[in-house]
């Protein structure tokens, strides 16, 4: 099956601001594929650029020469395309450009094989032929860039601890919805406006006072005991000239491990993702050390620090810095490499949140 015909387009995402997509015709019909991007990046992402160049690059650079060519190799259309742009961050082509034509043609593939995506995924991945539903994280409430308030943690999830997918969903939509009362009731109807990521943007500072709401929400909904707390910490973000901007203070790596070694000794928390600064190498393994030393369920994430790059996954590894890693897309570029990422962090034996 061929590629007829390629194109490109801006649309708007769900945040109002524009993005990427492709589409790729064969004769199967027509598959589209748009592009994310996220607000708060980690420096070692691929680089994204401005739409409108990676629409002209999608049309001016990568249709002439993808255009006639099989497809059902998704690794060596993405090998071409990472050829085709010749740089190791994507900043030719852009890896929004490269991104939404690799999806779209993943698509493409898919029906070409007459098979459903996720088993096409799973035979390119060379895994098991049978699908399990993901374990889900709730994004209820949102500070950092994500926010628009004064709380330095970025994202405050909730994971439920049952044994199926839907009464963790049923759990986790009950205890949003409580939230939304308690935080209406203490500050005000405008205490339920929303973050970046669709949690609750409620006026506050402490990220004490934002587990206190939580925990009052889930003994509140009737699932105490049942569900777990992830941090998004996003500490890059508050990180300057050696020393953390947290809470209002100045405080070292150190003294920041002191506080979240606080809050797990208070609060049911499952993760801590981006703990420390992407490069804040000796900090991340010692907090890895001392929390999981003591706590063996407690998992700490890379984000910002591994970026779905296995280079950098393979390097958080030999540094003993994480025990489960984030992955995206849009940090990488291609299908073929976020493939690539999972299959080593599952070599790893690390947990995988996408």
């Amino acid at each position: 099956m061929k590629i007829i015909s390629l194109g490109a387009r801006k649309i708007l995402n769900s945040n109002g601001n524009w993005t990427v997509e492709a589409e790729v015709e064969t004769g199967e019909g027509v598959f589209k594929a748009s592009v994310p991007s996220g607000t708060s990046k980690g420096k070692y992402e691929a680089v994204e650029i401005a739409p409108e160049r990676a629409v002209e690059n999608i049309e001016r650079i990568i249709v002439p020469k993808l255009k006639g060519k099989e497809i059902g190799d998704q690794k060596e259309i993405d090998h071409f395309l990472i050829k085709l742009d010749g740089t190791e961050n994507k900043s030719k082509l852009g890896a929004n450009a490269i991104l939404a034509v690799s999806i779209a043609c993943l698509r493409a593939g898919a029906v070409a094989k007459k098979i459903p995506l996720y088993s096409y995924i799973s035979q390119i991945c060379r895994g098991r032929a049978s699908a399990n539903l993901p374990m889900a994280c709730f994004n209820i409430l949102n500070g950092g860039v994500h926010g628009g308030n004064d709380l330095d943690i970025q994202e405050f999830m909730i994971i439920p601890q049952m044994g199926s997918f839907r009464e963790n969903l049923k759990i986790g939509a009950e205890i949003y919805q409580t939230l939304k009362k308690i935080l209406e009731k203490k500050f005000g109807k405008s205490a339920a406006n929303l973050g970046d990521e669709g949690g609750f943007a409620p006026p506050l500072n402490k990220t004490k006072d934002a587990l206190e709401l939580i925990m009052k929400a889930i003994k509140s909904a009737g699932y105490s005991e049942k569900v777990k707390i992830g941090l998004d910490c996003a500490a890059s973000e508050f990180f300057s000239q050696g020393k953390y901007n947290f809470e209002g203070e100045k405080v070292t790596a150190e003294e920041l491990l002191k506080f979240y070694q606080g809050l797990l000794k208070k609060y049911p928390i499952l993760f801590f993702e981006d703990p420390f600064e992407q490069d804040d190498w000796q900090s991340w393994k010692s907090f890895r050390y001392k929390l999981q030393t003591t706590n063996y369920k407690l998992f700490v994430v890379g984000d910002d620090l591994t970026v779905t790059n296995p280079q950098r996954i393979k390097q958080a590894y030999k540094k003993k810095a994480c025990s489960a890693v984030i992955i995206k897309p849009n940090q990488i570029g291609t299908v073929t490499e976020t493939i690539e990422a999972a299959k080593l962090a599952k070599e790893f034996e690390w947990k995988i949140i996408v």
